[in-house]
């Protein structure tokens, strides 16, 4: 035990005069952030009932999302989602692939996103509202009423196809629609920057 115990505490001076004499000089602290060449791995979880979503028809989504992330993406019964790739960027572009497929919009959230259709009378063909996308597939309707603080006579007045526009969630049905105000996420926006806080 004299022996073991006189190598390791030999081993220790070691240790610590190669820390104290090479390594300080060359790195004092830890780096902040991981080299984005160094291998990277992110843990993320769902809700299960979307894995489905994920893996997609025989498996053709994950494979769509593996294929252009260049990621390795493994999935838990229980939603867990491994996802690892030799950089950063790799990793988080399959993330946001996911994060775009498991988007579940939340009742009084602010969202930014774009005009993609409106929504016409069948009758008389007056513009009842427009759908913004708030994420790839997943869009809500603005009502004529809720698009400006003023009276708006057409919704192309103030949204034309392709503008991009901040939106609050005032409701979503039991049907799952999404019902959007712009008018509500205006006012909201103008009320917290006259408080100082920034709307990313």
């Amino acid at each position: 035990m004299d022996i073991i115990r006189n190598a390791l505490d030999i081993t220790y001076d070691a240790r610590v005069q190669i820390l104290d004499q090479i390594m300080l000089p060359v790195i004092a602290e830890p780096r902040p952030e991981v080299s984005p060449y160094a291998p990277k791995m992110i843990t993320m979880h769902i809700d299960p009932d979307k894995i489905r979503e994920v893996i997609g028809k025989g498996g053709s989504v994950i494979q769509k999302i593996v294929a252009e992330s260049g990621a390795k993406v493994d999935i838990d019964d229980d939603g867990t989602i491994h996802i690892a790739s030799p950089n950063a960027e790799s990793c988080e572009l399959a993330k946001k692939f996911i994060d775009e497929i498991v988007f579940v919009p939340e009742v009084g959230q602010l969202y930014y996103g774009r005009v993609v259709s409106y929504l016409t009378s069948k009758q008389n063909g007056a513009q009842l509202g427009a759908f913004i996308e708030l994420a790839p597939g997943k869009d809500g309707l603005c009502h004529i009423s809720k698009v400006a603080e003023r009276r708006v006579e057409k919704v192309e007045d103030v949204l034309k196809i392709g503008d991009m526009t901040w939106v609050k969630v005032v409701e979503i049905d039991e049907k799952g629609r999404v019902n959007l105000s712009r008018k509500d996420a205006l006012k909201e926006i103008a009320e917290k920057g006259a408080n100082g806080e920034i709307i990313k």
